[in-house]
């Protein structure tokens, strides 16, 4: 088992802060500080803060330093897009090897994860949960990883928002997009995404 390093365990402390809303967007982070506060060097921090500028929840400028992400319309827009892109293709993949009906061991994974949107107190994290059980079914390590590295900023944006889903109608929406993706394949995840990016511009104002 490899062990954690100091950045490591910074990087998920200040993921965490950041994720939970405890670190408010644009607010910024000063590596002097931060080392005082962990007993860690100045070194350290610099590579756990380029860590989280890489996933893009941190967001670095000449002569401003560090600070929290914080989106416009486009950055959401972009993101939903990416996210398109690479969910289309998982589905494409799927369909080339299975056709429009799915065997049980792709489906059933799916199910459950519909199940636990139903059911859990954490919609945001159950419903990143279905899409990645979705795009990991196409058996792609490299599209997979790619789409994993989303979660967060989504998931922050989602935070800094303040959106907060219907449980059981999102659960119906995605039944109804499971069957979709099958029949019909990649134009239903492009469909999904578009409304999905509406409703949240929508919401943003």
């Amino acid at each position: 088992m490899t062990r954690a390093t100091g950045a490591d365990l910074l990087v998920d402390a200040l993921r965490r802060r950041v994720l939970s809303g405890e670190l408010a967007p644009g607010a910024p982070l000063r590596e002097e500080a931060i080392a005082e506060e962990h007993g860690l060097s100045r070194h350290t921090v610099r590579r756990a803060l380029e860590r989280l500028v890489a996933e893009r929840l941190l967001e670095s400028e000449p002569y401003r330093g560090v600070r929290v992400a914080a989106f416009a319309d486009a950055d959401v827009v972009a993101l939903q897009q990416l996210r398109a892109a690479l969910e289309s293709e998982a589905v494409r993949l799927i369909r080339v090897e299975h056709g429009d009906v799915w065997p049980a061991a792709v489906v059933e994974p799916l199910e459950a994860a519909l199940s636990r949107l139903e059911t859990t107190g954490s919609v945001e994290e159950a419903h990143a949960e279905l899409h990645r059980l979705l795009v990991a079914a196409a058996g792609s390590p490299r599209i997979t990883e790619a789409y994993a590295r989303l979660d967060a900023e989504m998931l922050l944006f989602l935070r800094q928002l303040a959106f907060h889903y219907d449980a059981q109608l999102l659960c119906r929406e995605h039944r109804a997009y499971l069957d979709d993706v099958q029949r019909v394949g990649e134009q239903a995840v492009r469909d999904h995404l578009d409304r999905s990016t509406a409703m949240l511009l929508d919401a943003r104002r």
